[in-house]
């Protein structure tokens, strides 16, 4: 349903290396100009931007927040002071840009990658102790596989390269799991709460990062009910936690031992495979569009 008087003050937000609209986002932008709510791209972390002029700030392709997440938090921190809503909203962001959030998953009942904690000045102990296990080990604030190995503990240049890591951040290590090479890993995606497609991801042989500029592919896939299932308990818990369900979400995660673990919970600025998925645009268009915020602001307006 467009909005009434005026278009509605949508910020499209993205990070400097990328500022503009993402082509898998384009059909999404372009519905929502139709919707009487056009978004304006702007870079989160420039100055120069004054957020007051907007709305509703829409999450999209702030892929550096992790190499900035002090500023991040203080992003988020001004937006709130502003009274400026953001998708998804920014109690959850916070959340869920620290992936320690997985503990709080696992004692909720979600079935997750089985996870230690380390700080990066004790890993050497932690993987000692887990001899000539393969892992991953990845901070606990990072993207795009940042900062992130897979080894196996023992093999001189995986302890080399551990060594090489940031000893000031914590970190998460995993026992790597073939299936992400020889099955792939799932991508379910929800707006609103309500299952709307998925896709499975396989890196590139010989590599286990499935993200595309690592040489990762995905393709549009059908989740079996156990899988689902699996996807929507990890939702429920975020529901379970305190929070809101998340106006977007995509739900990372491999079937390995006949059931589905989750791996990453993305509710930041996660691809959403909207490319090949033009009703998922659609839809997930409508749903922004009918964010009170921009609801509040149009009929508040006093029109032309």
């Amino acid at each position: 349903m467009p909005l009434p008087d005026r278009p509605a003050r949508l910020a499209l937000a993205t990070c400097a290396a990328r500022a503009w609209i993402d082509p898998d986002d384009a059909h999404l932008a372009a519905t929502l100009a139709q919707l009487g709510a056009p978004p304006t791209v702007c870079v989160w972390n420039d100055a120069q931007v004054d957020w007051s002029a907007f709305d509703l700030v829409l999450i999209r392709t702030i892929w550096d927040y992790h190499q900035h997440h002090a500023a991040f938090g203080q992003w988020l921190d001004r937006l709130d002071r502003l009274g400026i809503a953001t998708v998804n909203d920014s109690r959850l962001l916070r959340w869920n840009s620290d992936k320690r959030y997985l503990f709080e998953l696992a004692r909720l009942g979600v079935a997750t990658i089985p996870t230690r904690l380390a700080h990066g000045g004790e890993l050497a102990r932690v993987l000692a102790s887990m001899p000539d296990a393969s892992v991953v080990v990845k901070p606990t604030i990072s993207g795009g596989a940042w900062q992130t190995l897979r080894g196996e503990v023992g093999d001189a240049a995986f302890a080399a390269a551990v060594a090489q890591l940031p000893t000031a951040m914590e970190y998460l290590v995993q026992p790597y799991l073939p299936e992400i090479a020889s099955a792939g890993e799932w991508s379910l995606l929800y707006f609103g709460g309500e299952y709307s497609h998925a896709v499975i991801k396989r890196p590139a042989a010989g590599d286990y990062r499935v993200q595309d500029e690592h040489g990762g592919r995905s393709e549009a896939a059908t989740p079996d009910a156990a899988t689902r299932a699996a996807a929507e308990r990890a939702l429920a818990a975020v529901a379970a936690a305190g929070h809101d369900v998340p106006a977007y979400a995509r739900v990372d995660g491999v079937v390995s031992g006949g059931r589905f673990m989750l791996m990453e919970l993305e509710l930041i600025e996660p691809s959403l495979f909207l490319a090949a998925q033009p009703r998922a645009a659609e839809r997930f268009a409508h749903l922004l569009a009918d964010h009170p915020a921009l609801r509040r602001a149009a009929l508040a307006s006093p029109g032309p």
